[in-house]
This record gives C-alpha cells, sequence and structure tokens, in this order.
C-alpha cells in the first residue's frame, strides 16, 4: 500500500511512524507546496504540489495518486482538511481512502468561534469567546470576565498571531495587529470568510493544560483515547509532555467524541482549573503531540493500514508506558539534492543528503 501525506511541512517524524508501520510492503509519499520541507528528506518520495486553494490543487492530487498507485491519504494541515473533506468522495470513486473527517466537523474545529459554539450545545466548559470587542468589555462590566484576555486568529494553528492584552486599550491595539498578521499570512483564504469577525477574544485560563488524542475508528467508533500532561510548549505545540492515567478526561474523551463524530485521531487541548476540565481547541488531524502517544506505544499509522485492509487494530491502542517525560529535539536536514541547491567545497553539487544534530 502506497501513502501520500500531504502538507508535511517538518513532520518528518510522521513519515518515519507510517515507513515502519509498512514495514516495506508500499512507499510514503511527502506532498508540500514549498521544495524546502524537511519531511521531503525521510520519505521515499516526495512531490512539491500547488497551493491548496489553487484549483489545480486536488486534479493535480487526483493525478499523482493515479500515477503512483496511492491508495490512502492523510493531510497534516488544517487548512488543506476542508479541501479534501470537501473531495472525499471524488477521491473514493478512484479507490483512494482519504482519512478526514466531515466537512461539519472540520468546520467545527477549525473555526474557533464554532468551537466555542459546540461546546456550548453540548454542555462542555470552555473559555468565554468573544467576537467583538464591546462584548468583552460588557461581560468585564457585569463581572462575568476580567482581563487579561487571549486574541488570536478565528481560523489558524500553532501560535501565529496570538497576543494577550491586559485592558481595552491594549485589546483594540492587538486586535488591529492580529488582522494585520492574519492578511500576511496564510491565514487569509480561510478569514475572507468573514474579514470583519476573522479574531477571537477569548478567556484566559489559569491552569495546567494537557492534551488529548482521541481516536475514533473510520466508522466514527471510539477506539481510545491518550492523555498528556503538558510541561512546555514551543510555538503552539506541545514541545515536552508526558502521557499519564486520567479516568476523568478518559470520560470527557468518549463524551466528546460521541459528540463531535470525527473520524480518525482528534487531537485536543484542554485546561484543568480546580477540578473542571475546559476544551480550548480542537484539530481533526495528528496534532504536534502525537509522537508522545505514539512513544507510549499507540500505533495509528498501523491502525489506518488495518483498517483500510478491513482488519482489527485493537492491539495498536494500548499504552504501555506511562509517565515518561519525553521532550522533543532538534535536528537539520540537508535539502540541498531535494531543493536543487549546494555543493560542495570544489563546486560540485552535493552527492547525498545528511541528517545534521542539535548539538
Amino acid at each position: 500500500m502506497n501513502i501520500l501525506i500531504t502538507s508535511a511541512g517538518r513532520r518528518g517524524y510522521i513519515i518515519e511512524y507510517f515507513k515502519e508501520a509498512l514495514s516495506g510492503k508500499g512507499k510514503v509519499y511527502a506532498a508540500n507546496s514549498n521544495v524546502f520541507s524537511p519531511a521531503f528528506y525521510y520519505a521515499d518520495e516526495h512531490v512539491v504540489t500547488p497551493l491548496i486553494y489553487d484549483d489545480e490543487y486536488i486534479p493535480f492530487l487526483l493525478e499523482f495518486c493515479k500515477n503512483n498507485n496511492i491508495k490512502m491519504i492523510i493531510s497534516l494541515f488544517d487548512i488543506d482538511l476542508l479541501v479534501l473533506a470537501e473531495n472525499k468522495e471524488l477521491f473514493a470513486q478512484k479507490g483512494i481512502l482519504v482519512v478526514v473527517s466531515s466537512e461539519s466537523v472540520i468546520r467545527i474545529c477549525n473555526d474557533k468561534w464554532n468551537t466555542y459554539q459546540f461546546c456550548k450545545r453540548n454542555g462542555l466548559s470552555t473559555p468565554q469567546t468573544f467576537l467583538d470587542i464591546d462584548q468583552v468589555e460588557a461581560a468585564v462590566k457585569n463581572g462575568c470576565m476580567r482581563y487579561p484576555v487571549i486574541i488570536k486568529p478565528r481560523w489558524g494553528m500553532g501560535s501565529l498571531a496570538v497576543y494577550q492584552a491586559f485592558d481595552e486599550i491594549e485589546a483594540k491595539v492587538l486586535i488591529a495587529n492580529c488582522k494585520r498578521d492574519i492578511q500576511n499570512s496564510y491565514l487569509k483564504y480561510e478569514a475572507a470568510f468573514d474579514l470583519e469577525k476573522c479574531v477571537v477574544i477569548q478567556e484566559k485560563l489559569q491552569g495546567q493544560e494537557y492534551g488529548m488524542d482521541i481516536i475514533h475508528d473510520l466508522d466514527g467508533n471510539f477506539c481510545c483515547n491518550i492523555v498528556r500532561k503538558k510541561y512546555a510548549m514551543r510555538g503552539g505545540e506541545t514541545d515536552c509532555a508526558a502521557v499519564e492515567k486520567n479516568q476523568k478526561m478518559n470520560l470527557f474523551a468518549e463524551r466528546l467524541g460521541k459528540a463531535l463524530g470525527h473520524i480518525g485521531n482528534l487531537d485536543v487541548d484542554l485546561f484543568i482549573v480546580g477540578h473542571k476540565i475546559y476544551l480550548l481547541e480542537m484539530n481533526a488531524r495528528l496534532g504536534g503531540g502525537y509522537p508522545f502517544s505514539h512513544l507510549a506505544g499507540i500505533n495509528y499509522p498501523k491502525a489506518l493500514i488495518k483498517w483500510a485492509k478491513g482488519e482489527q487494530a485493537d492491539s495498536e491502542f494500548v499504552v504501555k508506558r506511562y509517565n515518561q517525560i519525553i521532550q522533543k529535539d532538534i535536528q537539520f536536514v540537508d535539502l540541498s539534492s531535494i531543493a536543487g541547491g549546494g555543493t560542495d567545497g570544489d563546486g560540485s553539487k552535493n552527492q547525498e543528503d545528511t541528517i545534521l544534530s542539535d548539538s
């Protein structure tokens, strides 16, 4: 089975997980719109695609999958998810499984205002969230909320354009900054849906931050969840964490998964404030916290391959190692031959890719 990972970016470890799961019985292809993608180094093959919102993006993927006998597509980027979800059936007609939830699920997860509304409908605790500074001020005056607040793109990922404001004056300035940042980034495509309300202002929670992977099978049935206590973040992604047992969160995960109805992996950001669990954000894909689950014994890539073959995958969802504090490392990858640049000391082209550790 050949597998295509789209929007692979810097997630070389995901490529390696899928290669290990295939055990040589197929290739892992990495795709990205930028040739300077470290994941290309790890893949069996790679391809530079049109931009996600380009009219040729889906036709390009369909043709590429046909020419390379691709049977499964997994995306690692939120913006890519909606485009793939909208065209999922088109791929299915060609015998290609796109591991992505329905459009309605993706729209809930990608849009932080929709996430807030979803939580309110389903009785899930979540930070107070607003689309207008006047609403924030009214809540503050009524004693329902207080500064500081978090200002961030309504559609977005990582820590791009995220600010903290300590009063109304600062909030207004930072909202303007956030909107400017959005227009100068890839988020402008999502924000075009509602330019006037493309920023959310959110209550800042004070508590312990957690992450969770909630894994459903391809029919939306609950398989397992993995709870991660976060010790450090970097660029909006979990940098240091440990998988732990937490029955209260297990029950929360099943309730959330049933309400949302996603397939595959759901990456969730949570806070525990006092004894209450607050849902902050959801990503309907493999998130930056998945490696901690994988290193604890979960093997989602292998489960996907088994499911695609019509096999059971229960054995891939057993946590074998708890309470190991894992820290992400940094490595450097030589993309000279991939990107078409770089020379040796004598001016000749480099003949081999190398991987260099950050010491």
